[in-house]
Protein backbone atom coordinates (compact mmCIF):
# COMPACT_ATOMS: atom_id res chain seq x y z
CA UNK A 1 0.00 0.00 0.00
CA UNK A 2 2.62 2.40 1.13
CA UNK A 3 4.72 1.39 -2.30
CA UNK A 4 1.62 2.32 -4.58
CA UNK A 5 1.16 5.26 -2.95
CA UNK A 6 4.66 6.37 -3.15
CA UNK A 7 4.91 5.29 -7.01
CA UNK A 8 1.71 7.38 -7.65
CA UNK A 9 3.37 10.18 -5.81
CA UNK A 10 6.16 9.91 -7.89
CA UNK A 11 4.01 9.82 -10.98
CA UNK A 12 2.36 13.23 -10.37
CA UNK A 13 5.81 14.81 -9.27
CA UNK A 14 7.93 14.13 -12.13
CA UNK A 15 5.15 15.59 -15.05
CA UNK A 16 5.55 18.64 -12.44
CA UNK A 17 8.85 18.83 -12.42
CA UNK A 18 9.34 18.42 -16.01
CA UNK A 19 6.83 21.68 -16.64
CA UNK A 20 9.12 23.70 -13.99
CA UNK A 21 12.37 22.79 -15.78
CA UNK A 22 10.68 23.60 -18.97
CA UNK A 23 9.43 26.82 -17.11
CA UNK A 24 12.69 28.07 -16.50
CA UNK A 25 14.41 26.71 -19.86
CA UNK A 26 11.66 28.92 -21.86
CA UNK A 27 13.11 31.64 -19.62
CA UNK A 28 16.27 31.47 -19.95
CA UNK A 29 16.30 30.37 -23.82
CA UNK A 30 14.02 31.39 -25.98
CA UNK A 31 12.04 29.48 -28.51
CA UNK A 32 12.93 30.40 -32.26
CA UNK A 33 10.57 29.86 -34.88
CA UNK A 34 12.27 27.70 -37.91
CA UNK A 35 13.50 30.48 -39.75
CA UNK A 36 15.25 32.24 -37.06
CA UNK A 37 19.17 33.07 -37.41
CA UNK A 38 21.18 34.63 -35.31
CA UNK A 39 25.73 34.25 -35.24
CA UNK A 40 28.56 35.78 -33.36
CA UNK A 41 31.41 36.53 -35.01
CA UNK A 42 34.97 36.48 -33.37
CA UNK A 43 37.60 37.84 -35.00
CA UNK A 44 41.11 36.07 -34.92
CA UNK A 45 43.91 38.53 -34.91
CA UNK A 46 46.79 35.79 -34.68
CA UNK A 47 44.85 33.40 -37.26
CA UNK A 48 43.11 35.18 -40.06
CA UNK A 49 40.16 34.40 -39.60
CA UNK A 50 36.55 35.11 -38.04
CA UNK A 51 34.97 32.28 -35.96
CA UNK A 52 31.45 32.00 -35.91
CA UNK A 53 29.11 30.75 -33.19
CA UNK A 54 25.66 29.46 -33.55
CA UNK A 55 23.80 31.50 -31.11
CA UNK A 56 21.07 29.72 -31.26
CA UNK A 57 22.45 26.36 -30.69
CA UNK A 58 25.45 27.76 -28.51
CA UNK A 59 28.34 25.66 -30.82
CA UNK A 60 30.74 26.81 -33.60
CA UNK A 61 28.99 26.86 -36.54
CA UNK A 62 32.37 27.60 -38.55
CA UNK A 63 35.79 29.73 -39.52
CA UNK A 64 36.15 31.91 -42.18
CA UNK A 65 39.26 32.74 -43.73
CA UNK A 66 39.46 36.58 -44.00
CA UNK A 67 42.64 38.83 -44.28
CA UNK A 68 45.78 39.01 -42.27
CA UNK A 69 45.04 40.43 -38.58
CA UNK A 70 41.26 40.85 -38.37
CA UNK A 71 40.97 43.73 -35.39
CA UNK A 72 37.80 44.50 -35.30
CA UNK A 73 33.93 44.01 -36.36
CA UNK A 74 29.86 45.11 -36.90
CA UNK A 75 26.78 43.80 -38.26
CA UNK A 76 24.66 45.98 -40.26
CA UNK A 77 21.17 46.84 -39.05
CA UNK A 78 19.38 46.23 -41.95
CA UNK A 79 21.48 43.89 -44.04
CA UNK A 80 22.43 40.23 -43.24
CA UNK A 81 25.53 41.16 -43.38
CA UNK A 82 28.97 41.38 -40.92
CA UNK A 83 31.85 43.49 -41.90
CA UNK A 84 35.45 42.43 -40.94
CA UNK A 85 38.80 45.33 -40.42
CA UNK A 86 41.30 43.49 -41.35
CA UNK A 87 44.66 45.71 -40.55
CA UNK A 88 46.83 44.00 -42.83
CA UNK A 89 50.79 43.38 -42.88
CA UNK A 90 52.21 45.98 -40.32
CA UNK A 91 53.93 48.31 -42.73
CA UNK A 92 51.08 47.49 -45.96
CA UNK A 93 47.60 47.85 -46.58
CA UNK A 94 44.36 46.45 -44.95
CA UNK A 95 40.95 45.65 -46.38
CA UNK A 96 37.49 45.05 -45.29
CA UNK A 97 36.04 41.95 -45.64
CA UNK A 98 32.16 41.50 -46.35
CA UNK A 99 30.60 38.25 -45.41
CA UNK A 100 27.16 37.25 -45.85
CA UNK A 101 25.50 36.40 -42.58
CA UNK A 102 22.78 33.43 -44.26
CA UNK A 103 25.66 31.58 -46.17
CA UNK A 104 28.63 32.61 -43.41
CA UNK A 105 30.98 33.06 -47.09
CA UNK A 106 33.00 36.31 -47.55
CA UNK A 107 31.15 37.88 -49.98
CA UNK A 108 33.39 40.72 -51.36
CA UNK A 109 36.93 41.87 -49.98
CA UNK A 110 37.50 46.02 -49.95
CA UNK A 111 40.77 47.72 -49.94
CA UNK A 112 41.38 49.76 -47.51
CA UNK A 113 44.61 52.24 -45.96
CA UNK A 114 47.13 51.02 -43.92
CA UNK A 115 47.27 49.37 -40.67
CA UNK A 116 42.98 49.75 -40.50
CA UNK A 117 41.92 49.21 -36.81
CA UNK A 118 38.49 50.25 -36.27
CA UNK A 119 34.65 50.50 -37.92
CA UNK A 120 31.41 52.42 -36.93
CA UNK A 121 28.57 51.88 -39.24
CA UNK A 122 26.62 55.27 -40.44
CA UNK A 123 22.83 55.46 -39.06
CA UNK A 124 21.02 55.04 -42.39
CA UNK A 125 23.52 51.65 -42.81
CA UNK A 126 24.74 52.72 -46.30
CA UNK A 127 28.78 54.27 -44.89
CA UNK A 128 31.38 52.96 -42.87
CA UNK A 129 34.11 55.22 -41.23
CA UNK A 130 37.20 52.94 -40.92
CA UNK A 131 40.25 54.66 -38.80
CA UNK A 132 43.63 53.81 -40.83
CA UNK A 133 45.94 53.92 -37.90
CA UNK A 134 49.09 54.06 -39.96
CA UNK A 135 47.82 56.26 -42.65
CA UNK A 136 46.49 59.35 -40.58
CA UNK A 137 43.17 58.78 -42.34
CA UNK A 138 39.53 57.69 -42.29
CA UNK A 139 38.18 55.76 -45.18
CA UNK A 140 34.61 56.44 -45.87
CA UNK A 141 33.20 53.04 -47.47
CA UNK A 142 30.11 52.53 -49.29
CA UNK A 143 28.93 49.37 -48.04
CA UNK A 144 26.56 48.56 -51.12
CA UNK A 145 28.71 49.48 -53.88
CA UNK A 146 31.22 47.99 -51.78
CA UNK A 147 34.16 50.78 -52.29
CA UNK A 148 35.85 53.13 -50.48
CA UNK A 149 34.36 56.27 -51.88
CA UNK A 150 36.84 58.92 -49.67
CA UNK A 151 39.66 59.82 -47.11
CA UNK A 152 39.15 61.89 -44.21
CA UNK A 153 42.65 63.59 -42.41
CA UNK A 154 42.92 62.97 -39.03
CA UNK A 155 45.50 63.65 -36.33
CA UNK A 156 48.24 61.14 -35.79
CA UNK A 157 47.27 57.45 -34.92
CA UNK A 158 43.45 57.53 -35.48
CA UNK A 159 42.32 54.93 -33.32
CA UNK A 160 38.61 55.12 -33.55
CA UNK A 161 35.90 57.17 -35.77
CA UNK A 162 32.76 57.38 -33.85
CA UNK A 163 29.58 58.54 -36.16
CA UNK A 164 26.47 60.62 -34.31
CA UNK A 165 23.67 58.74 -34.50
CA UNK A 166 22.07 62.52 -36.99
CA UNK A 167 24.69 61.59 -38.90
CA UNK A 168 26.21 65.49 -38.87
CA UNK A 169 29.91 64.81 -36.22
CA UNK A 170 32.58 62.02 -36.89
CA UNK A 171 34.22 62.35 -33.65
CA UNK A 172 37.83 60.71 -33.65
CA UNK A 173 40.47 59.94 -30.94
CA UNK A 174 43.95 60.14 -31.99
CA UNK A 175 46.37 58.14 -29.62
CA UNK A 176 49.87 59.65 -30.76
CA UNK A 177 48.90 63.05 -31.56
CA UNK A 178 47.20 62.97 -27.97
CA UNK A 179 44.22 65.00 -29.49
CA UNK A 180 40.75 64.81 -31.19
CA UNK A 181 39.17 65.58 -34.61
CA UNK A 182 35.56 66.47 -35.13
CA UNK A 183 35.21 65.94 -38.63
CA UNK A 184 32.15 66.99 -40.85
CA UNK A 185 30.92 63.72 -42.49
CA UNK A 186 29.03 65.76 -45.21
CA UNK A 187 31.62 68.15 -46.01
CA UNK A 188 34.20 65.60 -45.39
CA UNK A 189 36.28 68.10 -43.53
CA UNK A 190 37.77 68.70 -40.36
CA UNK A 191 35.55 71.03 -38.14
CA UNK A 192 37.50 71.22 -34.68
CA UNK A 193 40.63 69.73 -33.56
CA UNK A 194 40.92 69.11 -29.46
CA UNK A 195 44.50 68.86 -28.00
CA UNK A 196 45.60 67.78 -24.39
CA UNK A 197 43.90 64.38 -24.55
CA UNK A 198 47.29 62.22 -24.05
CA UNK A 199 46.58 58.67 -25.53
CA UNK A 200 43.10 59.44 -26.81
CA UNK A 201 41.69 55.79 -27.32
CA UNK A 202 37.62 55.96 -27.37
CA UNK A 203 35.30 58.11 -27.52
CA UNK A 204 31.23 57.79 -27.10
CA UNK A 205 27.97 60.20 -28.63
CA UNK A 206 24.92 60.81 -26.47
CA UNK A 207 21.96 59.44 -28.45
CA UNK A 208 20.87 62.99 -28.88
CA UNK A 209 23.77 63.82 -30.83
CA UNK A 210 24.56 67.18 -28.49
CA UNK A 211 27.65 65.63 -26.97
CA UNK A 212 30.99 63.34 -27.59
CA UNK A 213 33.15 61.92 -24.56
CA UNK A 214 36.70 60.82 -25.40
CA UNK A 215 39.31 58.85 -23.14
CA UNK A 216 42.35 59.89 -22.56
CA UNK A 217 44.23 56.61 -21.65
CA UNK A 218 47.82 57.86 -21.28
CA UNK A 219 46.71 60.32 -18.47
CA UNK A 220 43.46 60.15 -15.89
CA UNK A 221 41.15 62.61 -17.53
CA UNK A 222 37.75 62.02 -20.28
CA UNK A 223 36.96 64.76 -22.70
CA UNK A 224 33.43 66.50 -22.69
CA UNK A 225 32.96 68.09 -26.10
CA UNK A 226 29.40 69.79 -27.18
CA UNK A 227 29.14 69.15 -30.81
CA UNK A 228 28.17 71.75 -33.06
CA UNK A 229 25.12 70.99 -36.08
CA UNK A 230 23.05 69.29 -33.38
CA UNK A 231 19.32 70.33 -33.11
CA UNK A 232 20.11 71.94 -29.81
CA UNK A 233 23.41 73.75 -30.95
CA UNK A 234 22.45 74.62 -34.40
CA UNK A 235 24.70 77.73 -34.50
CA UNK A 236 27.45 76.99 -31.88
CA UNK A 237 30.90 75.69 -32.39
CA UNK A 238 32.18 72.51 -31.26
CA UNK A 239 33.60 73.15 -28.12
CA UNK A 240 35.82 71.68 -25.46
CA UNK A 241 32.86 71.75 -21.79
CA UNK A 242 35.04 69.82 -19.59
CA UNK A 243 38.07 67.75 -18.76
CA UNK A 244 36.96 65.02 -15.92
CA UNK A 245 39.44 64.07 -13.58
CA UNK A 246 38.68 59.63 -13.70
CA UNK A 247 40.99 56.85 -12.59
CA UNK A 248 44.82 56.13 -13.91
CA UNK A 249 44.64 55.04 -17.96
CA UNK A 250 41.00 55.49 -18.70
CA UNK A 251 40.82 53.20 -21.96
CA UNK A 252 37.41 52.23 -22.47
CA UNK A 253 34.13 54.38 -22.02
CA UNK A 254 30.98 52.18 -21.35
CA UNK A 255 27.71 54.66 -22.12
CA UNK A 256 23.74 53.72 -20.85
CA UNK A 257 21.67 53.36 -23.91
CA UNK A 258 19.45 56.09 -22.86
CA UNK A 259 22.67 58.16 -22.93
CA UNK A 260 22.57 59.26 -18.95
CA UNK A 261 25.86 58.15 -17.48
CA UNK A 262 28.37 56.86 -18.94
CA UNK A 263 31.25 54.33 -17.25
CA UNK A 264 34.91 54.56 -17.78
CA UNK A 265 37.19 51.53 -17.19
CA UNK A 266 40.30 52.64 -15.57
CA UNK A 267 42.86 50.03 -16.79
CA UNK A 268 45.85 51.07 -13.94
CA UNK A 269 43.54 51.88 -11.52
CA UNK A 270 41.42 48.23 -11.25
CA UNK A 271 37.90 50.59 -10.87
CA UNK A 272 35.75 52.42 -13.28
CA UNK A 273 34.31 56.19 -13.52
CA UNK A 274 30.79 57.00 -13.32
CA UNK A 275 29.66 59.80 -15.32
CA UNK A 276 26.77 61.84 -15.48
CA UNK A 277 26.56 63.24 -18.84
CA UNK A 278 24.07 66.12 -18.10
CA UNK A 279 26.25 67.62 -15.90
CA UNK A 280 29.54 66.45 -16.42
CA UNK A 281 29.72 65.62 -13.11
CA UNK A 282 32.33 62.30 -12.39
CA UNK A 283 29.93 60.27 -9.55
CA UNK A 284 32.12 58.48 -7.93
CA UNK A 285 34.78 55.55 -8.27
CA UNK A 286 34.21 51.97 -7.49
CA UNK A 287 36.75 48.80 -7.42
CA UNK A 288 35.86 46.29 -10.07
CA UNK A 289 38.72 43.81 -11.03
CA UNK A 290 42.07 43.28 -12.24
CA UNK A 291 42.68 45.72 -15.23
CA UNK A 292 39.55 46.70 -16.26
CA UNK A 293 39.32 46.90 -20.58
CA UNK A 294 35.84 46.71 -21.36
CA UNK A 295 31.82 47.67 -20.10
CA UNK A 296 28.87 46.75 -21.40
CA UNK A 297 25.47 48.38 -20.01
CA UNK A 298 22.26 45.80 -20.20
CA UNK A 299 19.44 46.99 -22.78
CA UNK A 300 17.18 48.61 -19.47
CA UNK A 301 20.39 50.00 -18.35
CA UNK A 302 20.79 48.44 -14.95
CA UNK A 303 23.75 46.47 -14.95
CA UNK A 304 27.04 46.98 -16.35
CA UNK A 305 29.46 44.20 -17.23
CA UNK A 306 32.96 44.97 -16.85
CA UNK A 307 35.88 43.02 -18.44
CA UNK A 308 38.61 42.61 -16.46
CA UNK A 309 41.43 41.59 -18.60
CA UNK A 310 44.62 40.14 -16.21
CA UNK A 311 41.76 37.90 -14.91
CA UNK A 312 39.29 35.28 -15.19
CA UNK A 313 36.41 37.09 -14.38
CA UNK A 314 33.85 39.48 -15.48
CA UNK A 315 32.31 41.98 -13.14
CA UNK A 316 28.64 42.95 -12.53
CA UNK A 317 27.54 46.68 -11.28
CA UNK A 318 24.11 47.22 -10.50
CA UNK A 319 24.04 51.24 -11.47
CA UNK A 320 20.88 52.01 -9.67
CA UNK A 321 22.18 50.59 -6.44
CA UNK A 322 26.14 51.75 -7.18
CA UNK A 323 28.05 48.58 -6.15
CA UNK A 324 29.37 45.41 -7.11
CA UNK A 325 25.99 42.78 -7.68
CA UNK A 326 28.42 39.40 -8.20
CA UNK A 327 30.68 38.19 -10.17
CA UNK A 328 31.45 35.89 -13.49
CA UNK A 329 33.94 33.41 -13.85
CA UNK A 330 34.95 32.97 -17.36
CA UNK A 331 38.15 32.12 -19.10
CA UNK A 332 41.44 33.90 -19.09
CA UNK A 333 41.63 37.60 -20.15
CA UNK A 334 38.75 38.65 -20.66
CA UNK A 335 38.69 41.80 -23.33
CA UNK A 336 35.35 41.79 -25.33
CA UNK A 337 31.40 41.29 -25.13
CA UNK A 338 28.29 40.93 -26.66
CA UNK A 339 24.96 40.23 -25.66
CA UNK A 340 22.21 37.89 -27.72
CA UNK A 341 19.46 39.53 -29.15
CA UNK A 342 17.39 38.42 -26.46
CA UNK A 343 19.34 40.12 -23.99
CA UNK A 344 20.14 36.26 -22.36
CA UNK A 345 23.68 35.77 -22.75
CA UNK A 346 26.56 37.13 -22.42
CA UNK A 347 29.50 36.21 -24.96
CA UNK A 348 32.66 36.94 -23.68
CA UNK A 349 36.26 37.26 -25.78
CA UNK A 350 39.23 35.49 -23.57
CA UNK A 351 41.93 36.71 -25.16
CA UNK A 352 45.17 34.40 -23.53
CA UNK A 353 43.17 31.23 -23.61
CA UNK A 354 42.11 31.71 -27.09
CA UNK A 355 37.95 30.70 -26.49
CA UNK A 356 34.79 32.49 -25.83
CA UNK A 357 32.93 31.81 -22.80
CA UNK A 358 29.22 31.65 -22.90
CA UNK A 359 27.33 32.82 -19.71
CA UNK A 360 23.21 32.86 -18.83
CA UNK A 361 22.46 36.18 -17.43
CA UNK A 362 19.41 34.77 -15.88
CA UNK A 363 21.70 32.97 -12.89
CA UNK A 364 24.68 35.06 -13.66
CA UNK A 365 26.78 31.72 -14.21
CA UNK A 366 28.73 30.39 -17.54
CA UNK A 367 27.32 28.27 -19.55
CA UNK A 368 29.80 26.80 -21.84
CA UNK A 369 33.04 27.70 -23.10
CA UNK A 370 33.54 27.80 -27.08
CA UNK A 371 36.86 27.54 -29.05
CA UNK A 372 38.47 30.31 -31.44
CA UNK A 373 41.38 30.82 -33.06
CA UNK A 374 44.44 32.30 -31.96
CA UNK A 375 44.61 35.98 -30.57
CA UNK A 376 41.10 36.82 -30.24
CA UNK A 377 40.12 40.44 -29.76
CA UNK A 378 36.49 41.59 -31.38
CA UNK A 379 32.86 40.15 -31.57
CA UNK A 380 30.12 41.49 -32.77
CA UNK A 381 26.39 39.53 -33.05
CA UNK A 382 23.71 39.10 -36.12
CA UNK A 383 19.97 38.03 -35.30
CA UNK A 384 17.59 38.26 -38.93
CA UNK A 385 14.87 35.81 -40.01
CA UNK A 386 15.67 33.86 -43.19
CA UNK A 387 14.12 35.49 -46.61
Amino acid sequence: MNLMHASRARSLVFPLLLLVLAGCRTQDFPTYPPDYREYVYVTNGGSGTVTVIDAVNLRIDREIAVGQRPVAVAASRTRNEVYVVNSGPSEGQGSLSVLNAESNTVAATIPLQRQPVSIDIGPHDDLAYIANAASNTISVVDLKARRQVATLASGEEPVKARISPDGKSLVVPNRAAGSVTILDPAARSVRAVFENCPGASDAVILPDSTKAFAACSAGHQIMAIALAHSKFHPNQPDRLEALLDVGRAPVQLALKPDGGELFVANSLSDNISEVVTGTDDVGGAYMIGDDPVRGLVSANNALLYVANLHSQYVTIYAIDDGRRAGAIHVGDGPSAMAFSAAGHLLFVVDTRSADVAVARLSNRSLFTILPTGRAPNAIAGKAFRLP
